[in-house]
């Protein structure tokens, strides 16, 4: 069989990471070979490099433009050593996260040109075009009401970007209704307000109609 690459995105809080692991379940179940990675991370590398945004322990404030440019490295990384190599073994890749993010969140949330970051998603993404994309929209306050339950939960922190301002979040989830709106074919949204189960069935759906 054939693989392909499916990508997840979305607002803070949307339930990206468990709809994967749920959908993984289900490929698996269907006979079908599963990878699940995220970004940025996925390599040795990329953990590294996934520490620094998110945490960045050294005190200093990273640049909208250092930022910009160790997603894309983190990307570099993983689309070379884990994603491609994956797909040419007939494995679905579920991947949290991929460069519409980096639009979402460095362009239209930071602000900085668009094009230029076309550009370095292209290049940093080479082949590795995602077939199919699913964003799971969610808004400010439904997002940030769930991450406080978990972190209570877990006993920890919002990280750095989580603890941008409202409006910086509400500018990224409009960035990513405007690429799906100009990506019809990839991006399919699905409602991250609803149920967990029936976000779950809606998923599958689409999923089973673009599987090779």
């Amino acid at each position: 069989m054939k693989g392909m690459f499916i990508t997840f995105e979305g607002p803070e809080g949307g339930g990206k990471s468990t709809q994967i692991k749920l959908l993984a379940k289900r490929l698996k179940a269907a006979g079908r070979r599963v990878m699940i990675t995220r970004e940025p991370g996925g390599t040795p590398t990329g953990e590294l490099i996934r520490d620094v945004l998110q945490h960045n322990k050294s005190g200093e404030a990273l640049l909208p433009e250092t930022e910009l440019l160790l997603f894309e490295a983190s990307r570099a990384q993983l689309v070379r050593k884990v994603i491609l190599p994956a797909i040419q073994k007939g494995v679905v890749v579920l991947c949290d996260r991929f460069f519409d993010s980096t639009t979402a969140y460095q362009g239209y949330g930071r602000g900085m040109d668009l094009k230029g970051i076309d550009t370095m998603n292209r290049v940093a993404a080479g082949r590795a075009v995602p077939g199919l994309t699913i964003l799971i929209d969610v808004s400010h306050s439904t997002g940030f009401g769930r991450l406080r339950r978990r972190n209570h939960a877990m006993k920890t922190g919002h990280d750095r970007i989580e603890r941008e301002n409202r409006s910086f979040h509400q500018r990224v989830r409009r960035g990513f209704i405007r690429i799906a709106r100009e990506n019809p074919g990839r991006i399919k949204v699905v409602d991250g307000s609803r149920d967990l189960k029936a976000l779950e069935a809606d998923i599958w759906k689409i999923v089973k109609r673009c599987l090779p």
